[in-house]
């Protein structure tokens, strides 16, 4: 803010001594920069989703060797088999599918579930930077309440703080209380982050999945994040990837104790009844997933016969009409699967189009605040050139007024 300077007086002649500079101010809007925060936690979220999501979709795209091609395949192999039931070298290449099957079974859920240790492995990073990032803050609040409290300039701190609460809010769900000077940062559901120049440092501990859980001073609030990109991981980590985990859960199971069940309602090459075809899943379902394998290595097992007679192929289309019947959901394996991938995808979808939103929305927000508190370049350069043009004309009338003086003063001179 610019002032007048106090004149000089000379006798009867007054001089003026231009302005000064009596206070810096900067205008800000804090319901506007409230909306701000609240974008940049909602932003911060779908990011973190969205980036886990596209991961996680990368499992159920369509190659040579997903769960998608090789059900079908296993299948179709046990068909081949029934125009040579006994032909160990037909019945090979149906347990080589099966292994094939089981393979893309195992691989999917042991990568979803190194996913998830790397979600929990940044939800520990992250916490680690809201510590720091809060500790700054806090120190922030000090110096500015010391230059506040001398009537001293503080501005520039003031810039520097709200720039780390935007970097916090990206983390995890602020909420900013001001009091005169003094700012207290809380989560949504009102944890203490910073109270005046205090930080509340957050820390982790390990769950009984071996996962970590976000502790405040000593309260467990996990559950209670809401946003940021601390929100995203725990969603992923602890919603979205244990659902695609269970769901392969119950299709790996559901195919196991069907081919199990068919398989023995036949006898094998040597006229014995059937066994086990899949190792059996734990009743749960649970992990069957990760741990679904073929259980014979012997192709002559394959109970291929209804009747104990090695040329009988009639429990062969038992063990074929498992690929249409409800072994999951209430769902057969092919759509069962089908409505996986199309979840991932629609979910990953979804989440693009609101974090696009977001990002729009984060836009105009900021740019409503650069009207306010922003410094128009095009303006300032106006201004300077207005300032200008007005010092040009005042040292034109100087000017003028000096020569009429010379004149005046030199006009006897001239005369004689």
């Amino acid at each position: 803010m610019l002032v007048e300077s106090n004149p000089i007086v000379v006798g009867s002649v007054t001089y003026g001594t231009g302005v000064s500079l009596e206070k810096l101010q900067s205008l800000r809007d804090p319901i506007l920069q409230m909306r701000i925060q609240e974008e940049t936690q909602q932003q911060g979220q779908l990011n973190a989703a969205l980036t886990a999501m596209q991961q996680a979709q990368v499992q159920f795209t369509t190659s040579s060797g997903d769960i998608g091609t090789e059900i079908p395949n296993f299948f179709s192999s046990l068909n081949q088999i029934s125009t040579d039931p006994t032909n160990l070298a037909l019945r090979q290449g149906a347990l080589t599918a099966a292994g094939n099957m089981t393979t893309a079974f195992n691989h999917v859920a042991n990568n979803l579930s190194s996913q998830r240790l790397n979600l929990d492995s940044n939800v520990s990073q992250d916490v680690g930077q809201v510590n720091v990032l809060t500790g700054q803050i806090a120190t922030l609040n000090t110096q500015i309440s010391e230059l506040q409290g001398v009537n001293q300039d503080a501005s520039a701190l003031v810039d520097q703080r709200d720039v780390l609460i935007g970097n916090l809010s990206k983390l995890i769900d602020v909420s900013t209380i001001r009091s005169g000077d003094s700012l207290t940062l809380t989560t949504s559901n009102g944890t203490a982050l910073v109270v005046g120049g205090q930080s509340f440092a957050l820390t982790t501990q390990t769950n009984a999945s071996g996962l970590q859980d976000i502790y405040a001073q000593g309260t467990d609030i996990t559950a209670n994040l809401t946003s940021g990109d601390l929100a995203g991981l725990l969603q992923t980590r602890d919603q979205t990837i244990p659902g695609l985990l269970s769901n392969l859960d119950t299709l790996a199971a559901g195919i196991s104790n069907a081919m199990n069940t068919a398989n023995q309602k036949g006898f094998d090459l040597n006229g014995i009844a059937g066994g086990n075809l899949f190792v059996p899943p734990a009743v749960s379902g649970q992990g069957a997933a990760a741990g679904m394998a073929v259980a014979i290595a012997d192709p002559a097992l394959i109970a291929a016969s209804s009747d104990g007679t090695p040329g009988s192929n009639g429990n062969l289309a038992v063990l074929a009409a498992v690929q249409n019947q409800p072994v999951a959901g209430g769902q057969t394996p092919t759509d069962y699967y089908s409505n996986m991938v199309f979840t991932v995808g629609n979910e990953v979808s979804n989440d693009a189009a609101e974090l696009s939103s977001s990002q729009l929305i984060l836009s105009q927000l900021q740019d409503q605040r650069a009207s306010i508190s922003g410094v128009s370049l095009d303006e300032e350069a106006s201004n300077t050139v207005q300032f200008q043009r007005a010092f040009d004309a005042a040292a034109e009338i100087v000017t003028t007024v000096n020569n009429m003086l010379f004149a005046v003063i030199n006009m006897g001179t001239l005369t004689g």
